[in-house]
């Protein structure tokens, strides 16, 4: 599903599904009927992470679905829906390893941001010399709000750039921080208003959704950068725009939106002239895209032989054998 530039069948690990029936679709569809409509004879379903939400209505009509395979976290399963039916999901959610490609996409948005680079190439290519002026980031203050996977590698940028890393986030988190010799701030509203970037590596959970206040950006320095490439929900809608028309902070880069993908520059971001946009591009490389399929394939592999691997409702199973014996009665 949504494998909009037609990437994943040329992909070395595209090979693990030989002998396999399968149909790529390029386009995005969210419409329940269209979708139970294509589905209709599908037994096992390829998810591109969050971009196809998948609920109970949904699942109630794919009665031949049997497995969901995919990699890393799934709100956008309904999980206690394909244990009711039968349906198992199967996710890798790789604990031990980041996501190399989103962090490296969060530095050069911060680079990209602190030395205004697309405004300068716009510039250059409208005739213009030199449409502005940026800023260094050696001796600036970084500041990563979760100290996660990603968020320890985009630290570690940081400190290879001469910046100084300051970390908010859980207790945990930040003690895993300290641990590694950054600094934690003293307080919520030091965090926002000392740093210069603020980056932020939060999962998008019912906890997290809008964290980031209308207050956290206004105490921000007209200078400061924040950076998004984890999920829009973790700022509240219309909380960012509102802000930077505002002037604190005075730059945002993002690369995630509450609904995608955004067609047509139909998002109030991109009429923003502080701020630089991508399209969810953080983790779409063809390196870390082989890295997935090859989990992604292996896992539908597993399953048709019986031993099913990351298995996240094992209660599935259970519904999957009755209805299996059932068959043979």
């Amino acid at each position: 599903m949504d494998d909009y530039l037609d990437t994943v069948r040329t992909l070395d690990a595209y090979a693990r599904l030989d002998g396999h029936e399968v149909t790529v679709w390029t386009d995005h569809v969210q419409d329940t009927d269209v979708l139970a409509d294509r589905l209709a004879g599908t037994e096992a379903l390829v998810l591109i992470r969050e971009r196809t939400r998948i609920g109970a209505e949904l699942l109630e009509r794919l009665p031949n679905l049997t497995l969901i395979s995919q990699r890393s976290v799934y709100p956008h399963i309904d999980i206690d829906a394909c244990t009711r039916l039968g349906v198992v999901v199967c996710s890798n959610l790789h604990s031990g390893s980041p996501s190399y490609a989103t962090a490296e996409l969060t530095w050069g948005l911060v680079i990209a941001g602190m030395r205004r680079i697309p405004q300068e190439t716009a510039g250059l290519l409208a005739g213009r010399w030199q449409t502005g002026i940026g800023r260094t980031l050696r001796g600036k203050t970084l500041g990563v709000y979760g100290y996660g996977r990603i968020g320890k590698v985009v630290a570690g940028y940081g400190a290879a750039f001469g910046m100084d890393v300051l970390v908010w986030g859980r207790a945990d988190s930040v003690a895993r921080a300290v641990a590694d010799g950054y600094r934690a701030a003293g307080d919520r509203d030091e965090f926002f208003s000392s740093c210069d970037v603020v980056s932020l590596h939060l999962r998008l959970l019912d906890a997290t959704r809008g964290i980031v206040t209308a207050a956290d950006l206004a105490g921000m320095k007209p200078t400061a950068l924040i950076v998004n490439t984890s999920r829009a929900g973790l700022i509240g809608p219309g909380v960012l725009e509102d802000a930077l028309v505002a002037g604190r902070p005075g730059l945002a880069a993002v690369d995630v939106y509450e609904h995608e993908p955004v067609m047509g520059a139909d998002h109030p971001l991109l009429a923003l002239d502080n701020v630089i946009c991508t399209p969810h591009i953080g983790y779409v490389t063809r390196d870390e895209w082989e890295l997935q399929f090859f989990d992604i394939f292996d896992q539908i592999n597993a399953f048709a032989d019986g031993v099913p691997v990351n298995v996240v409702n094992p209660d599935a199973l259970r519904r999957v054998g009755e209805h299996d014996t059932k068959e043979a009665e």
